[in-house]
């Protein structure tokens, strides 16, 4: 569920002339995704997202996610701007939240991705990359490498093997072997950093939007297509790798963007890292959020598989 601010019809008619987009026609709260509330609106001249923006969104990191947007569209990337009301703002308030109007991107998320639809999907994340290769904003990755310890302790030993008996010693030795080995030189920029199917839509095989940049921060360029991999080239419990995805999306990205050997070589590293970075968040917030909430728990084994599987197949980058 991720409308967590119920807003009124007539609030929102209301709000709507700020801008210049007709008059509500329907409104509808959108379910999918766990950070902000989120509303599909009908006008009489288009459709557009309604985004309240919730407790995890900082709004003083507003103004970056809207330049990187904006910077995204101007070069042609498939990105959903911010709409600017008619005194040029962007960032409105409405019951109390940040809210912003977003350009409506047709198209939907697949939850069984296919290796030609990985493919468009890697295209789509290089040439992202490669047009913000001259984007000079820069904002810190909250859940980078340098956070992944704290958070682990956040959790505690105790909680941790009571999801899988054992796991506070593997994410332990895991944090280890990443503080000694994480190739810090590697090239910068900004990145999405959350790629996951339901971030991309789609209409058959063609993307038709990379959305919900809330993540998105500067950090080792080459970690967006780690994540981009975990995310995608596994079965969603984890058990099952598909090698046709992973070569489909990495030929994808490659076509756009090419890797340094420095990066390729880095790959399965940067996989691992991008394993447990969401193996944490999802144990955090498995053992954190409370019976009865709205949000649906994630599983954290589904990452602790495919960590486990990083760590066994280091050569699944070259074959």
């Amino acid at each position: 569920m991720a409308v967590y601010t119920k807003v009124s019809a007539e609030e929102i008619d209301q709000f709507l002339t700020r801008f210049d987009v007709g008059t509500l026609v329907s409104v509808k709260g959108i379910a999918e995704g766990v950070e902000n509330s989120n509303y599909l609106l009908e006008t009489t001249e288009d459709k557009f997202i309604l985004t309240l923006y919730e407790k995890r969104v900082d709004p003083a990191d507003l103004p970056f996610f809207i330049a990187l947007l904006d910077h995204l569209a101007q070069k042609g990337c498939l990105v959903p701007p911010m709409i600017a009301d008619r005194e040029g703002t962007k960032i409105q308030q409405l019951c109390g939240r940040s809210a912003c109007l977003i350009t409506f991107l047709s198209g939907v998320s697949v939850s069984h991705p296919t290796a030609a639809q990985a493919g468009a999907t890697g295209q789509a994340l290089g040439q992202m990359h490669q047009a913000l290769t001259d984007f000079d904003l820069e904002r810190r990755n909250s859940m980078d490498h340098d956070g992944w310890r704290t958070l682990a302790d956040q959790c505690g030993p105790a909680q941790l093997d009571e999801i899988a008996p054992g796991l506070a010693d593997a994410v332990s030795q895991e944090l280890d072997h990443l503080d000694a080995h994480w190739p810090h030189e590697l090239p910068r920029s900004a990145i999405h950093a959350d790629l996951f199917p339901d971030n991309v839509l789609m209409l058959g095989d063609q993307v038709t939007g990379l959305i919900d940049f809330y993540f998105s921060c500067t950090d080792i360029r080459a970690y967006d297509l780690a994540v981009t991999h975990a995310a995608w080239c596994f079965s969603e419990d984890g058990t099952n790798f598909h090698q046709p995805i992973s070569r489909a999306l990495i030929a994808g990205y490659e076509s756009a963007f090419t890797l340094s050997d420095a990066e390729r070589q880095a790959l399965p590293l940067l996989a691992r890292g991008a394993a447990l970075r969401f193996l944490l968040t999802r144990a955090y917030d498995w053992i954190n959020t409370p019976a009865g909430a709205l949000v649906t728990r994630k599983d954290p084994q589904a990452f602790l598989n495919r960590l486990q599987f990083y760590q066994n197949h280091p050569d699944i980058f070259t074959i």
